[in-house]
């Protein structure tokens, strides 16, 4: 009964084999699978007979997928189990005396053996095998950073966090170094604190995500909330001391509903400790509150807040409110937004803004980057991409162009050179170029690092960081300004991380490349018609662009997910670059728009000049949908309802984006999906390379609840390292909810904490009262991520 039960059930794998294998060979892949289930059907049909030569044939089969499985992909233990997982519980099912017996049986009825020599020492030695695998991993880079002191920089924040990067240099840094590699792993919640606003699933968008860095500034915790609510609590208690909340404008609609940040002025001292030109200080009259909290909304406000008592700042703007809708002309409903922390610099708060992404003509408004009086709200400077050279405040009843370039992240300001320093992304479309003029100012700000005076928005330089850019690959991440080198080969540097994997490296004050930038020849075989493609796009030799996909490179979690995957690897356009176009029938982008870095930048030390990054590995598939004068205003749905976002209202096409994963819901590419890395910014050299982040929570498809294993395979994280003078790298923003403390050296793993929900947000941290340093962060999950939801801000010090 056993053999005859066995032997159907791998007749119906095999034919699963056959039927999914000779797929893949059509489609141009690899014709192992169909070896293999043709050798299975084999198998089978000599187990129904009780042969027992079944089990020699099994065993052959056995080596012959261990040499295969080698051959593919060597000895990564993650990529072995798609390959071999199913054939070894079935080899290790045929070897059992009960299955081994009848067929010993069958032949020599008084035959009592209960083990196959062949079969039985193959299953014992693959099992040898196993076990050692599960001891190597083949890709950390393992090193070590061996840095004294540099170049001894006095920016770095000591016991406050005054800005959304620690200061306006974007570092993400403290010289705090009470907590250090040694006694870190005695780290204890000092705090808990619960925003109380969380999620309404019924009318809140799907990406609500709370990505606050709380600042610590004024002797108060501040913070913001997705709902855009402001926070200010005690550092040493977490105790409440007031809270500004907006009437909650809920909305699935909303493309991003998030606030990274506010930010903080004081009218005696501004937050980076100078002033700028004195056409722009603050009016002599005496100011209603001299401490103030900046704040912009995903409803497109500027807000100011009495840093004390949360009251509004009536001299700001209307009553504390300054609509950053003005001059934008038509918008259509949630289709502009903030949702970065404003950048306050000398006596100016200057932001840039967030589109719906995809539109056309009255679909999108102006990425124009704005000035205003931290006092007064009055408008100072506008730049506008698609006007650079008019910089003086546009008049009351003119309107800013639509679709141009837009800066989404935080900004970063060099106020001692008085410059102010631009991320510009794409201009809507995003993901095409059909109707682009290469003429226009628009198309030479697409994806463009500017400087500007600070003072009066007039532009100095740009480096363009991609060309004629068809994938969304805007510049999210704030840039990191540090001086690089020591003595007389000092330079003032600025490094700014890209979505395909590029770290820039340039003097920040001409935007000269201080590392090489090579222009990389790409396709130029056109996705849709009538579309341009540029031939060459900027490779930075410091970066961590990913290494092309082949058949290979697919994942899953067993064989017929993984021939899924490698079938539709092989049916999508994919040129083996980051660059390959979109096309109706499909394309492979690889990275995707999440990109290698996002919004949580990197962190660097600039006294020792070592950068910690977190690049992330997710491939993307791109569909692109034909407009037509039938549905060229229709909202375009997914099967489960939710708007593609991607819509591109009377264009040509519209775009499908979704990440590129088996039919369990787990990615088509091998892991590790996140990864840690140090690199020692002198030599330009990655020092160390980690896989970050466990399986554990895990929302997956195949499962009711979340994976409860913690599996170190390197998991996506959305959020930004903090890096200390104590040699620490604190990093949330996995997928599993940790928060972890890693050695900076060696990004060795030093102390670790499960979290109520996603971490997905930069931790800082700060000296209290009581002489202890805390280390705080966010933890409320990320709506896209699939991440646990909540309202948590927990703060940590040493025991």
């Amino acid at each position: 009964m056993i053999l005859r039960a066995t032997s159907v059930v791998m007749a119906i794998l095999a034919i699963a084999l056959l039927y999914m294998g000779a797929q893949l060979v059509a489609a141009g892949g690899s014709p192992a699978y169909s070896i293999i289930a043709l050798v299975l059907l084999a198998t089978a049909v000599l187990l129904f007979l009780k042969k027992k030569s079944a089990l020699t044939l099994y065993a052959v089969l056995m080596w012959g997928i261990l040499i295969w499985i080698v051959y593919e992909v060597g000895f990564d233990k993650w990529q072995w189990i798609p390959r071999g997982d199913l054939f070894a519980l079935l080899g290790l099912w045929l070897a059992l005396p009960w299955v081994v017996r009848p067929l010993y049986q069958a032949q020599a009825p008084s035959e009592a053996r209960r083990f196959h020599p062949v079969l039985g020492g193959t299953v014992g030695v693959m099992m040898v095998i196993v076990v050692g695998v599960m001891f190597y991993d083949p890709y950390p880079i393992e090193g070590t950073i061996n840095k004294q002191s540099m170049s001894g920089d006095p920016t770095a924040p000591s016991n406050d966090w005054v800005a959304y990067g620690g200061n306006n240099n974007g570092q993400r840094f403290s010289s705090l170094n009470q907590i250090n590699a040694g006694n870190v792993k005695k780290l204890s919640v000092a705090w808990e604190y619960h925003t109380g606003d969380l999620r309404d699933a019924a009318t809140d968008a799907s990406e609500y995500t709370f990505e606050a860095t709380p600042l610590k500034v004024n002797n108060r915790v501040y913070l913001c909330t997705a709902h855009n609510e402001v926070h200010a609590l005690n550092p040493q208690t977490g105790k409440l001391d007031w809270k500004y909340a907006p009437e909650k404008n809920r909305s699935y609609l909303q493309q991003h509903q998030t606030c990274r940040g506010v930010s903080y002025y004081s009218a005696a001292a501004p937050a980076d400790g100078q002033s700028v030109d004195t056409s722009v200080a603050p009016p002599s009259d005496p100011v209603q509150c001299e401490k103030r909290i900046i704040t912009a909304t995903a409803d497109a406000k500027l807000i100011a807040l009495d840093a004390d008592t949360g009251n509004a700042c009536n001299d700001f703007g209307d009553r504390g409110v300054v609509d950053l809708t003005a001059n934008l002309g038509k918008i259509r409903p949630h289709a502009y937004m903030q949702t970065a922390a404003p950048l306050v610099a000398g006596d100016l708060v200057i932001v840039g803004g967030s589109v719906m992404d995809n539109g056309y003509d009255d679909g999108n408004p102006s990425g124009v980057i704005r000035a205003y009086n931290a006092v007064t709200g009055q408008l100072v400077w506008n730049f506008d991409a698609a006007n650079p050279e008019k910089t003086q405040p546009i008049a009351a009843d003119q309107s800013y162009p639509h679709d141009t370039p837009v800066a989404w992240g935080t900004l970063s300001a060099d106020v001692k050179n008085g410059l102010v320093y631009v991320p510009f992304g794409n201009a809507s479309p995003d993901e095409l170029g059909t109707r682009r003029d290469p003429n226009s100012n628009v198309e030479k700000f697409r994806d463009t690092l500017v400087a500007l005076d600070l003072n009066t928005g007039a532009f100095k330089w740009k480096f363009q960081t991609s060309n004629n850019d068809l994938w969304d690959r805007d510049n999210p991440s704030q840039p990191t300004l540090m001086e690089l080198g020591k003595g007389a080969d000092k330079q003032p540097a600025l490094l700014l991380p890209t979505k395909v994997g590029n770290i820039f490296v340039l003097n920040r004050l001409t935007g000269k490349p201080i590392v090489p930038v090579d222009e990389v020849k790409v396709s130029t075989q056109r996705g849709v018609p009538n579309e341009p493609l540029a031939a060459t796009q900027p490779v930075s030799r410091l970066n961590f662009i990913p290494e092309a996909l082949t058949e290979k490179s697919m994942w899953g979690m067993t064989p017929f997910d993984q021939m899924s995957c490698r079938i539709s690897y092989n049916k999508l356009r994919y040129d083996g670059n980051p660059w390959t176009p979109s096309t109706e029938k499909g394309s492979l982008i690889f990275p995707g728009n999440i990109g290698a870095f996002n919004w949580g930048s990197v962190a660097v030390d600039p006294d020792r000049q070592i950068l910690i990054g977190a690049p992330v590995r997710l491939a993307y598939k791109y569909n692109l949908i034909k407009r037509t004068a039938q549905n060229e205003d229709q909202r375009l749905f997914t099967e489960d309802g939710t708007p593609y976002w991607n819509e591109n209202f009377k264009g040509d096409y519209a775009i499908h984006i979704q990440q590129f994963a088996s039919g369990l819901g787990v990615p088509c590419i091998a892991p590790p999906w996140g990864r840690m890395v140090g690199v020692d910014l002198s030599t330009g050299k990655t020092e160390w390379m980690r896989r970050v982040g466990t399986s554990k929570n895990l929302k997956t498809s195949f499962l009711p609840g979340r994976f409860p294993v913690a599996l170190p395979m390197g998991m996506v994280a959305h959020g930004g390292p903090l890096v200390t003078a104590g040699g620490v790298v604190f990093h949330g923003a996995t997928a599993d909810n940790f928060f972890r403390a890693y050695d900076i050296d060696t990004g060795e793993l030093l102390w670790e904490i499960e979290l109520p929900a996603g971490g997905q947000a930069t931790p800082s941290t700060y000296m209290g009262d009581d002489g202890k340093q805390y280390v705080v962060i966010s933890a409320g999950g990320h709506g896209s991520l699939g991440t646990t939801l909540g309202d948590s801000v927990i703060a940590f010090r040493l025991d």
